[in-house]
């Protein structure tokens, strides 16, 4: 088996609604969100790899549509855009197409980050 995985990145704006009161992040504010599609499998013998990567590239695409400078509240299933619910949102998107998908991984300023392992 082996591991690969590749780094997206998304522009996008978002206000945390259930937050306290006067916490910095229930204001509107924006992020450059990094995003690691992590993928595990055998490696074919013919092609040498685990998934095209241009296959991964062309699944990443709707996501990206769909979040990039874009307010993430309005985003259906996004009402409360956490990294832990970004993360959730990116792996249902690309769980039926990338079936050997096994972890979003979420980053966003400051250095911190989310894994999300799966369900």
């Amino acid at each position: 088996m082996a591991e690969l995985s590749a780094d997206f990145t998304l522009a996008s704006a978002r206000r945390l609604p259930n937050v306290t009161e006067g916490h910095p992040c229930g204001r509107l504010h924006g992020h450059t969100f990094g995003v690691r599609l992590v993928v595990r499998g055998a490696i074919d013998p013919q092609s040498g790899w685990v998934i095209d990567f241009a296959d991964l590239a062309n699944a990443w695409a709707p996501v990206h549509d769909a979040l990039d400078h874009r307010l993430l509240n309005e985003v259906p299933g996004l009402a409360n855009p956490t990294s832990e619910n970004i993360a959730l949102w990116i792996w249902k998107a690309l769980r039926v197409t990338i079936p050997s998908l096994v972890a979003v991984e979420i980053s966003e300023t400051g250095g911190f980050r989310v894994i999300y392992r799966g369900e």
